[in-house]
């Protein structure tokens, strides 16, 4: 019998190939688990989507014929087992190998058991030696996509306009454990200090007033002490960015899960939330339960058609890429394809048009991406302002964000250069 936090991680791989979202699999998948087994159950799972490639780098010699011919639940369980043994420590080598037999068999029968056996016994022997990675100068391509776990095509793309460094530290960032944050509602010192008499470790992050970093371990009980919402510095600096007047009204019309709808509500706005997906729009409404937010109205709209007009600030956090989150979803650098970027720009541009009409004269359009791909950021809102002669790009006031942030009065937060999540914005405003 499967141990029941591999199983669980098995179930979630097996979900992510059919199309599910890895946080939603996971938290379909993972309530009959206590906290350890939850714990373990999310490092194999999430481990194995981040080192995916270079995991497969390892499996292939070891395969006969390689691994591109096996069943897709077998080279799951080859995966999970070759992640345990070569990245965690706490696990041990007969049980890792163990649970994989059961498992290999279960999904394709005793011959399947066999090979899992043979495969990860000979691994645990040799370890990744016998499989010696690309030459990092030599094949930077062929080096990113094994031990740095990306697909090509990304690599490539990235490698085009950034330094081989750059990527390289950029991999490294997606391939780690992501930290916990929480955006704070009220004073940040306060927080922190309830935080500290609770036990609970977290620190101020420089880059984002607003911030605290927190072990993930401990959100659940952090959410209790202090009012927060569970927030990536690159998204709240977002807000910031916005350098808003007090009390402002604010549409947001592609809100959900809605952290920045609601940390512009925590700080007396009134905030107007839309999204086309009622599912995702849960998330919304239960941030507003959970911190009392009455200034924030929830309901379902389509963007590209704003139910609302002549409004004073719209966000406009369009549908893109993530690029810049691919530590915290690590399953979307395997999903994209070009096609996809090539889909949401399309997407984009005609948000950012509707948007337009629905804002008022002398209104302000805040556009954001957490996309690090040109074609969504600095390339859409230059045609966007060529068909739209009537708007200018404008800077926040001084110390609306750390100057780090700023490239010429647009927010760009990068992992590699930053260490928190990726997040672009314009401020537009119309003239």
């Amino acid at each position: 019998m499967v141990a029941p936090a591999r199983a669980v991680a098995l179930e979630v791989l097996r979900a992510v190939r059919r199309g599910v979202l890895a946080d939603r699999a996971f938290d379909r998948r993972a309530d009959s688990l206590g906290g350890a087994d939850r714990r373990l159950a999310q490092e194999l799972a999430y481990g194995v989507l981040r080192l995916r490639g270079r995991l497969d780098h390892v499996l292939e010699p070891l395969v006969k014929g390689g691994i591109r011919r096996l069943d897709a639940d077998v080279l799951d369980v080859l995966r999970l087992g070759a992640y345990q043994l070569l990245e965690l420590d706490r696990v041990p080598a007969y049980a890792a190998v163990s649970d994989a037999v059961e498992a290999a068999k279960a999904s394709a029968g005793t011959g399947a058991g066999a090979l899992a056996n043979a495969v990860l016994r000979r691994l645990d022997r040799e370890g990744a030696a016998s499989s010696p990675f690309p030459a990092r100068d030599e094949d930077p391509t062929g080096y990113l996509t094994t031990w740095g776990s990306h697909p090509r095509w990304l690599v490539e793309r990235w490698l085009e306009r950034l330094s081989l460094e750059e990527v390289e530290r950029l991999t490294e960032y997606d391939n780690a454990r992501p930290a916990a944050y929480l955006s704070v509602v009220g004073a940040r010192e306060v927080a922190l200090k309830r935080l500290h008499d609770a036990g609970i470790e977290a620190e101020p992050v420089a880059l984002c007033r607003g911030s605290i970093r927190m072990e993930p371990g401990e959100v659940a009980r952090g959410l209790e002490l202090v009012g927060g919402i569970v927030q990536d510095p690159g998204a709240a600096t977002v807000v910031d960015f916005m350098a808003l007047d007090p009390g402002s009204r604010v549409v947001d019309l592609c809100a959900a899960p809605g952290g920045k709808a609601a940390l512009l509500a925590a700080r007396g706005h009134e905030v107007f939330a839309f999204d086309v997906a009622r599912a995702r729009l849960v998330r919304v409404l239960e941030n507003r339960s959970r911190l009392e937010l009455s200034r924030l109205h929830v309901a379902l709209a389509d963007s590209t058609r704003p139910p609302l007009c002549g409004m004073p600030v719209i966000l406009l956090d369009v549908p893109c890429t993530g690029t810049g989150t691919l530590a915290r979803h690590p399953d979307g650098r395997w999903r994209l394809r070009t096609a996809d970027l090539e889909a949401m720009v399309e997407l984009q541009g005609r948000l950012l048009d509707a948007a337009a009409q629905a804002l008022e004269s002398s209104g302000l359009l805040v556009y954001s991406t957490c996309s690090l791909e040109p074609e969504e950021n600095e390339e859409q809102v230059r045609a966007f302002l060529d068909r739209c002669e009537d708007f200018a790009l404008e800077a926040p006031g001084a110390g609306a964000v750390a100057p780090e942030l700023l490239d010429e009065g647009t927010l760009r937060a990068t992992p590699h250069n930053h260490g928190i999540d990726g997040a672009y914005a314009v401020r537009l405003r119309r003239r």
